[in-house]
Parts: C-alpha cells; structure tokens; sequence
C-alpha cells in the first residue's frame, strides 16, 4: 500500500527534521490530516514566516528581532564575560539558569570534517573581530561546548586562535555537571550552574 502522493511529501518533509523517524514523520502528518484548516494555516504561516524580520545579532550572532539582540545591548550585562556557545539554543538554556550576566557568542555548529564544517564556517572571525575591538574589557571567556569529540576540538582551536593573537584573556571550560558526550540544551538548571560555577581555566 502507498499513501497519496501529497502525504507522502509530507511525511519525507518530517523525515527530514533532526531527531524524526519514519514513524513519527507518519503520525505528524496523518494528525495534521484532522485538524481544522485554520491550525493548518496558522502552521504554514508560522513556517513561512519563520526566517522573515529575523537577525543574527551583529555582536554575539544570536538570533534576535532587532539587528543588535536584547543581551548585548543591556548595560547591566558583563561586558567583560563572554560564553561561547554552539548555538542559540544553548543561550536560552544557560539564560534559564537566571546565573549568568555576562554575554554570548554563538557559532552556530562545530569543527566536524566529517559533516564538511570548517573553521570558517563558524563565526570564528566575527569573534576575533569582537576581542580585538572591545580592548582590554574582556577579561574571561568561556567555552560552553558541548564535551563531544567535535565540541573538544574546537575548544582546542579557539583557545591556540586566542592565545596566538596575543589576547591576556582568561579562557575556561563549564566545570562539574555537564556530563561527557552531553549536550547544553538537554541538561537540567541546577547541572548548568554547577557546571557554570565550577568552570576550570582551559590550559
């Protein structure tokens, strides 16, 4: 048996979706099958609405609604703090913990020569670019990534790129309560300050 063609479009367009099987893709689609047309329109809008008014913030590369995002315009944050995330997800995980008061960098993904992600497919650059313009503000980052072989090696890249430019910056790694092979986004509030307050220099 086959579905009709515009369920099985459907269904391959789920499939598609990080973490969504074949049967999972299946029950999304025959669910939305039965549901009024108005929640199917609101769904459609919503998806093609998605990337419209939408910004990487021209600081941390965040996702915002405003060219420079709500964090690094407040004056009450830390100018002198920035935790480096591999993405923005990973903000609103650790913003949850209400612990955190300094900024954010997000490079959207990792080094991982097996998915064809480079260096320079990161907002490496745009990182640099923030150190050496903000002076001698910046006395700490932190290296929020995830400990996955891919999280690890770019931690390495990111700390001989600073050390090499000459930066007197402090670099550390989220300390205790992070788990190997974990990911920001899936941990706790209490795992992540623990993991924020126990964070270690990065030698």
């Amino acid at each position: 048996m086959t579905f009709p063609k515009q369920i099985r479009n459907l269904i391959e367009a789920f499939e598609r979706l990080p973490g969504v099987g074949g049967k999972t893709a299946a029950r999304l689609t025959f669910y939305l099958l039965h549901v009024p047309d108005e929640e199917i329109n609101r769904l459609g809008n919503a998806v093609l609405n998605l990337k419209k008014d939408i910004y990487y913030c021209s600081i941390c590369k965040n996702i915002s609604d405003k060219e420079v995002c709500e964090i690094c315009s407040d004056p009450a944050r830390d100018k002198g703090l920035i935790c480096i995330v591999e993405s923005p997800l990973d903000v609103f995980s650790l913003e949850a913990t209400g612990k955190y008061k300094g900024l954010y960098h997000v490079l959207h993904g990792v080094i991982d020569p097996l998915h064809n992600m480079g260096p320079e497919e990161l907002y490496i650059d745009s990182l640099m670019e923030h150190i050496a313009d903000s002076g001698k503000r910046i006395e700490e980052i932190i290296l929020a990534l995830n400990p996955t072989m891919e999280g690890e090696a770019t931690a390495m890249y990111l700390k001989n790129k600073i050390r090499n430019s000459n930066f007197e910056i402090r670099i550390s790694r989220l300390g205790m309560g992070m788990p190997t092979g974990g990911d920001i986004q899936y941990a706790d509030e209490t795992t992540l300050q623990q993991a924020l307050a126990g964070r270690r220099d990065y030698e």
